[in-house]
């Protein structure tokens, strides 16, 4: 009987030590492919959602100037606040990813509004000039691996 026992103990192996280290590199070398990877993937939906703030930016002032007979600028003559819009548009109230602004109206002809990424830094702009719309980004100031794979390339989106 414990002749059977030494053997049945005998029999059982285990991984060796190269073998566990063997494993741990390969893990660690997927790792070290996969973090830049989910890094870019999620300054590119940061990226997303300030432009799709820019979109709605542009719809809320056209709706905007459409309640004040066409005019984009305040009762007083002013560029109308995020707040101001927030009342036609809820969604502005949201600034966990980007931060919506309106950078100037003129009367009923002109308007620039623009989100700022709050991961990449991104700066996206909508002008409409009478009607002509031209979108442009700026790369934000940070050089950390997260912005490297953004949504703003070669100055336009």
């Amino acid at each position: 009987m414990f002749n059977a026992l030494r053997q049945r103990a005998g029999d059982e192996g285990g991984f060796t030590l190269i073998e566990l280290l063997v494993v741990i590199l390969i893990i660690g070398i997927l790792a070290a492919i996969a973090i830049p990877a989910f890094l870019s993937q999620t300054s590119k939906a940061s990226d997303s959602a300030a432009k799709t703030q820019v979109g709605t930016l542009q719809t809320t002032l056209e709706t905007y100037a459409s309640e004040k007979n066409g005019s984009y600028t305040t009762e007083t003559g002013g560029t109308p606040s995020i707040e101001e819009l927030a009342k036609i548009e809820p969604t502005l109230n949201d600034t966990s990813q980007a931060t919506p602004s309106v950078v100037s109206v003129t009367g009923n002809k002109d308007y620039e509004v623009q989100s700022v990424s709050k991961s990449t830094g991104d700066t996206f702009k909508l002008k409409d000039t009478e009607g002509a719309i031209e979108r442009t980004c700026t790369t934000g100031s940070t050089t950390s691996p997260a912005n490297t794979g953004g949504g703003c390339k070669a100055g336009d989106w």
